[in-house]
């Protein structure tokens, strides 16, 4: 399904592992790692697969959006579908992991990804399960040069460590913002704990993530992720950490902001 005035940009072909595959993006979008995401979209649902970390991760940023959401816009959180009436964009939605459940609390959901197999997953899934989710392959440039309606919720999850040019991204996706709409964004710090634990030890040495999953150089401080947006109509709080327990393997919110973090991002109405 399109929405009137979307654009989708043109797919472009790259190599990966000597595959060829077809991924969409504008400027800000590193075709590398769409094209590293496109080689293993199979997986987005298996919990046990590649993306298990990421299934281990869902309950805690599921319960800070719902938490979140529930206080900006003021709604009843004992409703079945209390976000009922809200437009939310999920860029860089992957398999659609945070879109389904967005989807059952009552969002309008649209979901945008830069790889055209990640949404082919996603959407499949989605009909499986008899969910309605707008899936695009696109980028938040090409939202906003088709004139996209804006958003009251923008998830921003994962993605920014991804892209290429972070500030214009994130600018962009706070342009898909409503007056009054609100952006939640997570992501890696770049500190010497997230090198010793999110890269080295996620990927090297317990085999979390697939080697190459991240660059730690493209992690991002807090502070970064201010200034980004410092000379816009924005209302930035956080960082609220996040931390894994080993002992049951759990993530909870914690104060330790050194690795994972979440912020939030609001337009004022």
């Amino acid at each position: 399904m399109r929405r009137a005035g979307s654009v989708d940009p043109e797919p472009e072909v790259v190599q990966h592992d000597g595959m060829s595959i077809e991924v969409t993006w504008r400027s800000s979008i590193d075709p590398a790692d769409v094209a590293r995401f496109s080689a293993i979209a199979a997986e987005w649902w298996d919990p046990k697969g590649k993306f298990a970390p990421l299934h281990r991760f869902n309950p805690v940023r599921l319960a800070f959006i719902r938490e979140r959401a529930l206080a900006h816009f003021d709604r009843d959180g004992r409703a079945r579908a209390p976000f009922e009436g809200l437009r939310l964009l999920d860029i860089g939605c992957g398999g659609g992991l945070l879109c389904e459940p967005m989807a059952r609390l009552g969002f309008a959901v649209t979901g945008v990804d830069a790889s055209e197999r990640n949404v082919s997953v996603a959407r499949t899934h989605a009909d499986e399960m008899g969910l309605d989710v707008d899936y695009r392959a696109g980028t938040a440039e090409a939202l906003l040069a088709g004139g996209e309606p804006g958003f009251d919720l923008i998830l921003n999850m994962e993605v920014i460590e991804h892209v290429a040019d972070p500030g214009a991204f994130l600018r962009d996706c706070a342009r898909l913002l409503k007056p009054g709409g609100l952006m939640i964004l997570a992501t890696l710090n770049r500190t010497l704990a997230s090198l010793a634990l999110a890269k080295v030890g996620a990927e090297y040495v317990l085999g979390w993530l697939p080697r190459g999953t991240h660059d730690w150089r493209k992690f991002l401080k807090p502070e970064e992720i201010k200034g980004f947006v410092s000379g816009e109509d924005l209302r930035v709080h956080g960082p609220f950490g996040v931390v894994f327990e080993p002992l049951s393997g759990r993530w909870s919110l914690g104060s330790d902001t050194r690795v994972n973090y979440l912020m939030t991002i609001g337009r004022p109405g």
